[in-house]
């Protein structure tokens, strides 16, 4: 703005120089300018940028011109005091920054159109200069002066632009839940889910084995929020849970195409297409310093199931019994989660399978168990199986002959095989029972 006294600066203003009676008239015959002058600086606007929208106050007037009036009325009067402090429509240009991010466009334009009425403000205040003849140094200074307020306008622009961004990343969170609650609102009345839904809808409640989105009504609601939030419906899906490295931690960039709800303890995702190219790359990479797991891909109908199994994977990792410090995915832990999450089912099984290992010592007992898995795996002979468990074939064959005694002809049954391997093998998953070599 023009140097005034009331700065305290020691450079001398041009514009302070210029006589008060030069600086009065100036003022007033700019004042009678801007009424004609909004209009035709609006009128340019409009023929450079035709797609501009207009929007009209209660009284039906034109916003953008009840902005450029004020903004020259504002310019004027400044510059005709002492004044050293701006003063701008505020309420005026942070509306319009918020139409602009509103509309989803950028404040490039809109900082385009500024700089316009500036050049077109610029060359009326100019001729009025010459006409009252003001020095040219004092109306160069005046054009700087211009200029910095046109920052300052932008300024107001760019917090309305901000805050109707911040409104808008609030509302597409929002909507973007709802969908996600729709999308997996079977697990409300699935009984082996374990956990129960946090969505509002009633559609979800009482769905049994039927997923929502399966039917007709739900399928129109899926539909109608997946379109408001941009989101186009994929043919499979996969849904992850994650562990937060930290309470305050960042939510992942995972793009846009992957929802993601951060307002749970557990974050949750619904990875659209998960097979389609680059696609697991890509999530590796954004996951970074994150740890969870992701469920087998599936229809987007069985979402609420993909997302059973990643909830099963995190217990699982939070026992230990699956590794940790990552995003792991369900369909390379198939057997961990087959063995290990129908805990009580397995335990029954191995308190039947393994009776007689009752009465032999722990350590007797458990080298026993992991030779006899050693040779339901191999089917071999001492030597396959001493090479497994790294000991001498003579050893192997002394256990073998205990094995026959404990079980008897059992072992020779195709279902108990099956039966025991089944219940050693997790054993061997919950760390109870030694890796072979």
């Amino acid at each position: 703005m023009p140097v005034t006294e009331s700065q305290g600066l020691s450079t001398r203003s041009a514009w302070r120089d210029v006589p008060p009676v030069l600086v009065r008239q100036f003022a007033e015959l700019a004042l009678d300018e801007v009424p004609a002058l909004a209009q035709d600086i609006l009128r340019e606007i409009r023929a450079e940028y035709p797609g501009l929208p207009v929007v009209l106050d209660e009284s039906g007037e034109p916003m953008a011109l009840i902005g450029i009036r004020r903004a020259l009325e504002g310019f004027v009067q400044q510059i005709a005091s002492a004044e050293g402090r701006p003063c701008y429509p505020l309420e005026v240009f942070q509306e319009f920054g918020r139409g602009e991010g509103l509309h989803g466009r950028s404040l490039d334009s809109l900082q385009a159109i500024y700089r316009l009425g500036v050049r077109l403000a610029w060359r009326r205040l100019a001729e009025i200069g010459q006409q009252i003849e003001i020095p040219p140094p004092a109306m160069y200074e005046l054009a700087e002066s211009g200029f910095e307020y046109l920052d300052g306008l932008v300024d107001q622009s760019v917090r309305g632009y901000a805050e109707a961004a911040a409104r808008q990343a609030g509302e597409r969170l929002r909507l973007q839940r709802k969908l996600m609650e729709l999308l997996l609102a079977e697990r409300r009345g699935d009984s082996g889910s374990g956990t129960s839904a946090d969505s509002d809808s009633g559609s979800g409640a009482g769905a049994g084995s039927h997923s929502a989105s399966r039917r007709p009504g739900a399928r129109s609601a899926l539909d109608e929020r997946a379109a408001r939030v941009g989101w186009q419906l994929p043919e499979r899906v996969a849904v992850g849970v994650l562990l937060r490295p930290a309470r305050e931690a960042v939510a992942p960039a995972v793009g846009q195409g992957v929802l993601l709800d951060m307002e749970t303890e557990q974050p949750r995702m619904v990875v659209p297409d998960p097979e389609a190219a680059g696609r697991p790359e890509l999530l590796r990479r954004t996951m970074a310093g994150w740890s969870g797991a992701i469920g087998p891909p599936v229809p987007l109908a069985d979402a609420a199931k993909s997302l059973r199994w990643a909830e099963a994977a995190v217990r699982l990792m939070e026992r230990g019994l699956l590794p940790s410090g990552e995003v792991l995915h369900c369909t390379e832990h198939t057997e961990a989660l087959v063995l290990l999450q129908p805990e009580e089912l397995i335990e029954d099984l191995a308190r039947r399978c393994l009776a007689p290992l009752a009465h032999c010592g722990p350590a007797h007992g458990r080298r026993l168990a992991e030779t006899l898995l050693a040779w339901l795996e191999t089917r071999g002979g001492a030597p396959e199986v001493a090479a497994r468990l790294g000991v001498h074939p003579q050893t192997v064959r002394y256990r073998l002959r205990q094995i026959r005694e404990l079980w008897g002809d059992e072992v020779d049954d195709p279902d108990r095989r099956f039966e025991l391997e089944l219940v050693l093998r997790a054993r061997r998953l919950r760390g109870e029972l030694g890796r072979a070599v």
